[in-house]
């Protein structure tokens, strides 16, 4: 069962600002990579549902989290269908992200009272998911869909809307600053955040740097 409700991982997103968004086969490197973004500030991450036996991946991250980091809201990503999601709901998935509206994925996460984070790509999907809903919205790819000015065009007509652009997003001052200065409620960021060494082997120091430097950027872009 979720450890948080859906309002506390609403809250807990829009507080710190970044959801960092990583998939590894290897359990070790997912628990390090899950253990650098919580030194580094980050209070929540979403494990991408990639790759075979990911859901039992899952289950040990979570495992982990709950114990060694107890303050991380674990959510998983990429789950297209209600089957999947009622999977991960059962490994105690904090929050279901997807990159698609699907009403029976709404059906199986609000039954269970997890928060449910459907992919839009235009205001009609926007609406339709917070009518079956979804707290938070996601769009994907953020920047194919519109980038930032997309984001501001729809606070127009939907100011209520709580967004969270997933895909084109880097850690970078000027990117985050577009972004939040657009109205997003926090911002999911994946490849960009784990930076590895030359060898290719993931720098989990650097990786730590990074998330607080960007979660100071986002606290001081948002005042």
């Amino acid at each position: 069962m979720a450890r948080f409700s859906r309002i506390q991982v609403t809250q807990t997103m829009e507080e710190t600002g970044i959801v960092p968004v990583f998939y590894h086969k290897d359990l070790e490197t997912c628990k390090q990579a899950l253990k650098a973004c919580y030194e580094g500030g980050a209070r929540t991450f979403e494990f991408t549902n990639r790759g075979d036996y990911a859901h039992e991946l899952f289950k040990a991250l979570n495992q982990y989290a709950e114990t060694a980091l107890p303050e991380m809201v674990l959510g998983v990503g990429s789950v297209i269908d209600a089957a999947t999601a009622a999977l991960y709901l059962q490994l105690g998935a904090n929050f279901v992200v997807s990159p698609l509206v699907n009403p029976e994925m709404a059906k199986t996460c609000n039954r269970r009272m997890v928060a449910w984070m459907p992919g839009c790509g235009s205001v009609t999907e926007i609406n339709q998911a917070q009518e079956l809903g979804a707290e938070v919205v996601k769009i994907f790819p953020g920047a194919q869909v519109g980038g930032p000015g997309f984001v501001k065009a729809v606070k127009g007509p939907l100011p209520w809307s709580r967004i969270m652009p997933t895909g084109g997003v880097s850690p970078t001052e000027e990117n985050l600053k577009e972004w939040f200065e657009a109205g997003v409620h926090c911002v999911g960021i994946g490849s960009k955040l784990f930076q590895k060494k030359e060898n290719g082997d993931f720098d989990y120091n650097a990786i730590k740097v990074s998330v607080q430097e960007a979660l100071q950027t986002v606290k001081t872009i948002k005042g």
